[in-house]
């Protein structure tokens, strides 16, 4: 790769400077044609003169003696012939010499070749060429180099990901470096990042299914045996083993709704009223609370029948959140407590507070509250109704936050964009 880029950048570099330096003569050429020609007259009449001057003062051998003094291009459009000889006056200029001390007369020409201009191209002096030659291959192995070694680094780095190894990071190789490759740099350490959080979500996941799992497979098994060694505890077997299969029906229904929320399914395109999907879950959670003689109170602001609290998305998946939370909070709230729904609607967006009286949650499991098989304090449920709330929230534009009340209970809020 390098030596790829460093002949690439070579090549580019020197087109460049062909193409600069001819351009600008160019544009020279084209823009100031009669001073140049000007020029050109005025040098042709002071190198006539000077070959005149030069013959007649010591003839042919004096003049190309001083030839040999001029530049090697000069010398070669001054031509000396006899007076008698004709020549092609196009194009050039003459003067005739009086009398050289040989007693020969001679003219003295100056040619101005036709083909000057497509030569002058590239009749660059060979220390220039020397010079740029160098400074080419420098430069072009400085770049090289600045351009290749983040990139091998990085080509590294892919390589150990793909062998499962999440820890590489290149932003400390980076330096102070400030530019788009940096940033490169600094956005591979944050692919890297959540590669490592996924998969280790991924395997803690697995564990804890198979975990899980293990439970309720235990209790079928163990009722299958009771049924086989007492006949007469069938009928009781029978309820346990449905009661088992219920549980890993339920199980495998959440990870599945779990799984099509974490794969990036977008809710339905729909529109929905957020106020009644929450009065439907109070509703309906009344009744449950009513075996524990829990009181589920709801507070609607503004209180205004003709409020509108329209959002866009899945109704059901958003009822299936505010359940989750509702259903979580009677869990653990105390005989005769009190759950508080608190529905508000902020700057364009609903928010929903649901409260209780339970034993709260310690700050060092707050961070797992919302993770899969995460934390239970009654060991009741699988611990996926919260992670699913979560991310059918997450997936409307919306969150939810958890926190531990003054008093005592948790507190959770939730919320989500409106229809403005």
């Amino acid at each position: 790769m390098k030596g790829r880029l460093f002949w690439k950048i070579l090549i580019g570099f020197w087109i460049t400077f062909v193409l600069i330096s001819q351009g600008i003569w160019l544009l020279f050429s084209l823009l100031d044609p009669g001073e140049q020609s000007g020029r050109m007259r005025a040098m042709a009449r002071m190198t006539v003169a000077a070959a005149t001057s030069a013959i007649h003062e010591g003839g042919e051998p004096a003049l190309q003696a001083q030839l040999k003094t001029w530049p090697h291009d000069q010398r070669r459009q001054v031509i000396v012939q006899p007076q008698a000889q004709p020549y092609d006056s196009a194009g050039a200029l003459a003067q005739d010499v009086a009398a050289a001390p040989d007693g020969k007369r001679y003219r003295a020409i100056y040619v101005a070749p036709q083909t000057a201009r497509v030569r002058s191209l590239f009749s660059l002096p060979r220390e220039v060429l020397i010079g740029f030659g160098v400074g080419g291959l420098v430069f072009a192995a400085i770049l090289a180099w600045y351009l290749t070694m983040p990139v091998r680094l990085m080509q590294g780095g892919f390589g150990r990901l793909a062998q499962g190894d999440f820890t590489p990071r290149l932003g400390p190789a980076m330096g102070r470096r400030r530019d788009e490759i940096a940033d490169l740099a600094r956005d591979f350490d944050g692919m890297a990042v959540r590669l490592e959080e996924l998969v280790a979500a991924r395997d803690r996941l697995l564990a804890d299914v198979s975990h899980e799992l293990r439970t309720p497979l235990a209790r079928l098994n163990l009722a299958i045996g009771l049924a086989r060694q007492d006949p007469a505890k069938l009928a009781t077997s029978l309820d346990r083993i449905g009661g088992e299969a219920a549980k890993l029906d339920e199980m495998v229904g959440e990870l599945l709704t779990l799984a099509k929320l974490e794969s990036g399914q977008g809710p339905n395109e729909e529109y929905f009223d957020f106020a009644e999907i929450v009065k439907s879950v109070v509703q309906d959670a009344r009744y449950e609370a009513e075996a524990k003689h829990v009181h589920v109170l709801l507070s609607v602001t503004p209180d205004d029948e003709g409020a509108e609290w329209i959002a866009r998305g899945s109704g059901r998946l958003v009822a299936r959140a505010v359940e989750n939370i509702v259903r979580n909070a009677l869990r653990y709230s105390p005989d005769g407590g009190d759950v508080t729904v608190a529905l508000r609607r902020g700057d364009a967006r609903f928010e929903l507070c649901v409260a209780d009286e339970g034993p709260g949650v310690p700050d060092a499991d707050m961070a797992a509250l919302f993770r899969p098989f995460g934390v239970s304090a009654d060991g009741s449920g699988f611990g996926l109704g919260l992670a699913i709330a979560r991310r059918a929230i997450a997936v409307h534009g919306g969150v939810i936050v958890a926190r531990n009340r003054e008093v005592r209970g948790l507190e959770m809020q939730l919320s989500i964009p409106a229809i403005v």
